[in-house]
């Protein structure tokens, strides 16, 4: 299952950096949570966000720049775990860019998406993950 656990989370972020938000969060799980805790520069107003607050906490990020993009730069196979370190790639409305990194992990079950944890460091998700670092 973690190879279509991968394409899952694959295509998820396609389809968001592709503007098909519904796409997007097609195959997130109703009881989906997002842990937030450890963001940093990410203006959030609490630790655990659920599926409707964490749809609405992108939507209004991303509403917020001219363009952006989350950029995965891998996608690590870590059975019901896969762990995506990214680059985001913002331009403000005043043509000011913005890259930012963090790494996400990703928690599937039954080929759903049911929890997503924001590492600002790679090598915590990656132990978070069970993987070595």
């Amino acid at each position: 299952m973690s190879k279509e656990n991968v394409e899952v989370v694959r295509e998820s972020h396609a389809a968001f950096n592709r503007g098909d938000v519904e796409a997007a969060f097609k195959d997130f799980a109703p009881e989906f949570e997002c842990d937030m805790s450890r963001a940093v520069g990410f203006n959030v107003d609490r630790d655990l966000y659920d599926l409707e607050q964490f749809r609405r906490l992108f939507d209004d990020y991303v509403g917020s720049w001219e363009s952006f993009e989350l950029g995965p730069d891998e996608f690590l196979d870590a059975g019901d775990h896969i762990v995506v370190p990214f680059t985001n790639r913002a331009r403000g409305r005043d043509g000011i860019e913005l890259h930012g990194r963090g790494t996400f992990l990703w928690t599937l079950r039954n080929g759903a998406i049911v929890r997503a944890c924001l590492y600002q460091d790679r090598n915590e998700a990656l132990e978070a993950a069970g993987l070595p670092s």
